[in-house]
């Protein structure tokens, strides 16, 4: 591999608008001890309980501190890796700024050994799978169960998991959590005021016009400085009224996707929300300030994923008691069933090809993929592990509970998207114009064209790498 990667336009402007040009590498040097990334490593004989061939290289890993925290890797992940690996140096990192950390350390080609690529600030996936960046991981599904002999990792997963980690025909992304999405809400409040979860749209505007003649607090909140929080359940409404086809449309950049029938109705929908129903301020707060606010029962309802509860565990009042519901119906002409759920691998883990241990790499996250470390983790930071049966067995607490319950109601009546993660110039944009939404900075269909011309400029710009689903 050579030592100087070739870094596109796309992500160079990605970097540059996050990270100032001048200094940009010297600010994240190889720290002490790591060895460079050009360094052949030392030759290991390989086995079913070593199939990468790890020697005694130190490991760097880097997690993002979001949501689930980052002990789960001090105190689960990395002690068992230890265990068969002793003589290994775990270099362990945290940060919530993955990109503006970690960028300049690719273009420097000295990245590190494992990233948790996740949050509102995670690196560009389609541009680094673009450049070559992303280890084949194929070698690791197809690499015997850390726990479970004779077993193949690949199918101890979720498939879910190969279908989403996979870029342009190759294995390179590890989703490690079950991201279950809803409208998140306290039973106490709900039961003690007598409101029930709405499954029509007509029942969730009623609910949300009686908590806010009640005074006791504003019906609806979500991460204004984040507004992807909230581009999630309109695009899941859109394709419970349109069918999964309206979301498979804009993943593979169909002309006139955006402007679709079942966008503007659920664009619309919001909207009106967001007109009538915020909680003040929406627009300014950050996602743990409103989800904060909900716990002070200031606020009703907000759009989250299966990780609230773990994020807000240091700020939740005792009976709090979480619980979430599926978007509502909007109409009896939905193509899909009430109960239809946005759910898809998330934690996302990479291993960098030109890192200095990639062996390690992919050692750390076989260890991460086991049966006990998996469900130690789900346990713990209360969430849906991508193993199966990981949580078989172990307590539940309530928000767990009731996104699992969910989840197993859905059945097979679950939609993704993929353009996030593949585009993020669109994703940006789509940040930005559902934030002008929700605060009636554009119309509806204002709202639409503006993601139209995007996704039209992303179609016709030969630099980047299209992805298809």
């Amino acid at each position: 591999m050579p030592n100087t990667p070739q870094i596109t336009r796309r992500e160079l402007l990605r970097s540059a608008a996050l990270i100032p040009v001048a200094g940009a590498l010297a600010a994240c040097a190889t720290p002490a001890g790591q060895t460079p990334a050009s360094s052949a490593p030392a030759a290991v004989a390989t086995s079913a309980a070593n199939p990468f061939g790890v020697g005694d290289k130190p490991l760097e890993v880097w997690i993002f501190d979001g949501g689930f925290g980052q002990e789960y890797a001090t105190t689960i992940h990395q002690p068992l890796f230890k265990s068969k690996y002793p003589k290994v140096e775990i270099k362990h990192n945290a940060t919530k700024e993955i990109t503006k950390v970690l960028q300049p350390r690719f273009a420097g080609g000295n990245p590190p050994d494992v990233i948790d690529n996740s949050g509102a600030n995670a690196m560009d996936f389609g541009a680094l799978a673009q450049d070559g960046q992303l280890q084949d991981l194929t070698p690791l599904l197809d690499a015997e169960s850390w726990d479970q002999p004779g077993v193949k990792v690949r199918d101890t997963l979720d498939p879910a998991v190969i279908d989403f980690g996979t870029y342009d025909g190759k294995f390179s992304v590890v989703g490690y959590a079950n991201y279950i999405f809803g409208i998140w809400y306290s039973k106490k409040v709900f039961t003690e005021n007598g409101w029930q979860p709405p499954k029509t749209w007509d029942e969730f505007l009623k609910l949300c016009e009686a908590i806010k003649k009640s005074g006791k607090m504003a019906p609806f909140t979500y991460a204004g400085k984040f507004p992807q929080y909230l581009y999630e359940p309109l695009l899941t409404m859109a394709a419970k009224i349109g069918g999964t086809e309206v979301l498979v449309n804009i993943d593979n950049l169909e002309d006139g996707a955006w402007k679709a029938e079942p966008l503007k109705q659920a664009a619309t929908a919001w909207a009106e929300i967001g007109a009538k129903y915020l909680l003040e301020g929406t627009a300014g707060l950050d996602h743990v300030q409103t989800q904060t606010a909900q716990n002070k029962y200031k606020v009703a309802m907000l759009p989250s994923g299966s990780w609230l509860e773990n994020e807000q565990k240091s700020t939740t009042p005792e009976g709090f008691d979480y619980a979430m519901f599926p978007i509502p119906d909007f109409g009896s002409s939905d193509k899909l069933p009430y109960g239809t759920l946005h759910t898809q691998p998330g934690e996302n883990f990479i291993v960098p090809s030109k890192s200095a241990n990639p062996q390690g790499g992919m050692e750390y996250l076989r260890a991460m993929l086991s049966k006990k470390a998996a469900g130690d983790f789900s346990e713990l930071v209360r969430t849906v592990s991508v193993v199966k049966g990981a949580g078989d067995g172990r307590p539940l607490s309530s928000g767990a509970k009731s996104a699992t319950e969910a989840l197993a109601a859905a059945g097979t009546n679950t939609v993704y998207y993929r353009w996030q993660s593949w585009y993020a110039q669109l994703k940006d944009e789509a940040i930005a114009a559902t934030g002008q939404l929700m605060t009636g900075g554009v119309t509806p269909d204002q709202y639409l064209e503006r993601l139209q011309k995007k996704a039209d400029d992303i179609k016709s710009d030969s630099s980047i790498k299209k992805f298809k689903r």
